[in-house]
């Protein structure tokens, strides 16, 4: 599981573009809490300790606690706002967990042991479908990462949900169909060569048909 991860913030007192543009030009960045049935609450949060978190790679996927005139709040990042630009930061939203709470998130996978996989040893290619699974997890449990092993994959082999084991208090939120994580498949050159010889045993077999006609035509 991810480290919690904690960022202090004060109250914002103003609110609209003009004092969001006048907390950014003094290295603040206006933020909001909210959820849990509680009211929202402005914030601002300081740019360089928020950039400190986000470089952590797993901002969006860790418990933060929120500090506020010395209280604290427990929350999960759910959307931080980028200038197109510049790529600075413009405005987080942190939602408030209650105790005992299930989050959604977006958790990566990792391919392990493709040193295992006859197919991958054959020089076939791990084409991944999705690189992140949408998962419903226990708060205090968000998993950093899925591992999934790929022992003994051959050529033409898929991974699906379904074969997957998920950590304690996790599940997918796609729960309608057994969906495609990854696949090993051919090779270019493999494919090619393959679709020759399927090419080349379909022109023996009507030469052979036509041989057949022939001998046919010739007997009657």
């Amino acid at each position: 599981m991810s480290d919690q991860l904690t960022i202090s913030a004060e109250p914002r007192e103003r609110a609209g573009k003009g004092a969001s543009r006048a907390l950014r030009r003094e290295g603040r960045i206006p933020a909001v809490i909210y959820g849990d049935k509680k009211e929202a609450i402005a914030i601002h949060v300081e740019e360089r300790a928020l950039n400190k978190l986000l470089g952590t790679g797993h901002f969006m996927n860790s418990l933060v606690q929120v500090e506020v005139d010395g209280k604290k709040t427990r929350t999960l990042p759910k959307d931080v706002a980028f200038d197109p630009v510049t790529d600075r930061p413009l405005h987080v939203d942190f939602f408030r967990l209650a105790k005992g709470a299930k989050v959604q998130v977006n958790i990566p996978v990792v391919f392990i042991n493709e040193e295992d996989s006859p197919g991958l040893k054959r020089g076939g290619v791990m084409n991944v479908v999705r690189h992140e699974l949408d998962l419903m997890c226990d708060a205090d449990h968000i998993p950093d990462q899925i591992e999934i092993d790929v022992t003994g994959l051959e050529i033409g082999d898929s991974i699906h949900i379904s074969s997957i084991t998920l950590p304690a208090g996790a599940e997918s939120s796609i729960t309608d169909r057994d969906f495609t994580i990854a696949g090993v498949t051919a090779p270019s050159a493999l494919k090619s060569s393959d679709d020759e010889a399927e090419e080349d045993a379909a022109g023996e077999t009507e030469v052979t048909e036509q041989d057949a006609d022939t001998v046919e035509g010739e007997d009657s």
